[in-house]
């Protein structure tokens, strides 16, 4: 059967438009395996503070929001390349990283600490830079960067997981793990019998969300998120929620905390 003339048209016009319809959905990219912060719970669902953020910040802009799981070292290329439309995945701020992706104001402050050996002789980031010392870092973060640009004498061990590195400490087969102060008070919990944690930051670093530099628009509405999401509790409430007991020691040790 023929459609009439104007009703065809018609019904061309309207597929065009359903075809070209935007998906308002924000797909953020995150490597879930950095708990409290981004990880999976039981069910195989995204939890933390982050996925939380995520979450706050699709709302705030009337968007769904959908995770993608994405290895730390690959979250980068797959915003440059618009697998993504964003990162919150406890990045920090770099100028190498400004070189290819923009970044929003700061949302959070730590800094690189140290997991050494129980019995080690090791005490501060001085006693690393020696001959016949093993430094394990985690692939594509700072705590790499740090390494390779400070320590020359010490061996560097690159490895793609964190608790890979622990091990690495654990085992006694590396000197030490350099890493953010939240993980290496977790991991020095978790193995108190046979590791330190060395809190007192060896630089300080300002973790913010990652976006393409040619976004603009995003940027200024993830900033003003991050603003009013400060100004009404919502940090303060993510930090009660998943991290009350860091809080409490790390004032009782008389380190700065994060938010």
């Amino acid at each position: 059967m023929k459609l009439p003339l104007v009703a065809f048209a018609f019904a061309l016009l309207l597929f065009a438009g359903c075809s070209g319809q935007k998906d308002n959905t924000l797909v953020v990219g995150m490597d879930l395996s950095y708990p409290p912060f981004e990880t999976l719970d039981a069910s195989g669902q995204p939890t933390g503070v982050s996925v939380d953020l995520a979450r706050a910040l699709g709302e705030s802009l009337g968007r769904r929001v959908r995770i993608e799981n994405i290895p730390f070292v690959g979250l980068i290329p797959a915003l440059k390349s618009k697998r993504i439309d964003l990162v919150i995945s406890s990045m920090t701020d770099t100028p190498e990283r400004r070189q290819s992706i923009a970044f929003s104001e700061p949302y959070l402050s730590t800094g690189l600490a140290l997991l050494v050996a129980k019995n080690s002789p090791v005490q501060t980031a001085a006693d690393l830079d020696q001959p016949g010392r093993t430094v394990v870092v985690r692939q594509g973060t700072t705590g790499e960067v740090w390494a390779r640009a400070q320590l020359k004498q010490a061996r560097i061990l690159a490895v793609e997981k964190e608790a890979t590195a622990v091990l690495e400490v654990v085992q006694g087969r590396a000197d030490a793990f350099v890493y953010d102060q939240m993980s290496i008070w977790q991991n020095g919990r978790q193995h108190a019998e046979t590791t330190r944690a060395l809190l007192t930051p060896i630089n300080r670093e300002a973790w913010a969300v990652g976006l393409r530099l040619d976004d603009a628009a995003l940027r200024e509405q993830v900033n003003a998120f991050l603003k009013t999401h400060r100004a009404q509790g919502g940090f303060d409430r993510l930090g009660d929620k998943y991290l009350s007991e860091q809080k409490a020691d790390f004032a009782a040790r008389g380190i700065p905390f994060f938010f």
